[in-house]
């Protein structure tokens, strides 16, 4: 309730830039009504979402990493530049993150690096909140067709959710996995109808 309560930052922005010596291919899950132009980052004039007090925000990106295949896209015979070795090679992406204060009208600039050494390949070596959300992503990609995931089904985000269930205070996560277990029911329903 309190994050709904107090704003702690308004016209929250967030910009992330890949590097594409280590990341061959990206794509945002979600947040496809909430993409800004690139030039409307540094816009103060352009509205944005409110942070609230306790409130988090996660933004997945499905990330094919440069000579790991996997690539969704054909390479292009004419780049738009000359693919060259940048001076941040340990770097994954760099994030900007930009916010007004409350009662303030000129915003503020955050800027971190994200290094690739934090870049953990082993899914389970990731951490248990990341599973879960991964989980949750690979549900609502499911629900919108599945265009990107594969053979991962629904059976796929039960074992992921269940393992990653972990501490579940007002049993979230648990209401989260009886609706996967719903929807996997439906979609087994309705393929047997259709045949």
């Amino acid at each position: 309730m309190s994050s709904t309560m107090m704003t702690i930052a308004k016209d929250v922005k967030i910009q992330i830039e890949f590097n594409p010596d280590v990341v061959a291919e990206y794509r945002l899950i979600g947040y496809e009504n909430r993409v800004l132009a690139r030039e409307d980052f540094n816009n103060d004039q352009i509205d944005a979402g409110e942070l609230g007090a306790g409130h988090t925000v996660t933004a997945l990106y499905e990330v094919v990493l440069a000579g790991h295949g996997g690539d969704h896209v054909d390479p292009l015979r004419y780049p738009a530049q000359a693919q060259h070795k940048t001076e941040h090679g340990n770097e994954l992406a760099f994030l900007r993150l930009r916010y007004k204060a409350p009662e303030g009208d000129v915003s503020q600039l955050i800027e971190t690096p994200i290094a690739a050494s934090d870049l953990k390949l082993d899914f389970n070596a990731t951490s248990e909140r990341y599973r879960f959300a991964a989980a949750v992503a690979g549900f609502g990609q499911l629900l919108r067709g599945g265009k990107y995931t594969g053979t991962f089904n629904y059976g796929d985000v039960l074992t992921v959710a269940r393992a990653a269930r972990g501490a579940d205070p007002f049993g979230y996560r648990g209401e989260f996995i009886g609706l996967v277990g719903l929807a996997q029911t439906l979609a087994v329903k309705i393929a047997r109808s259709e045949q």
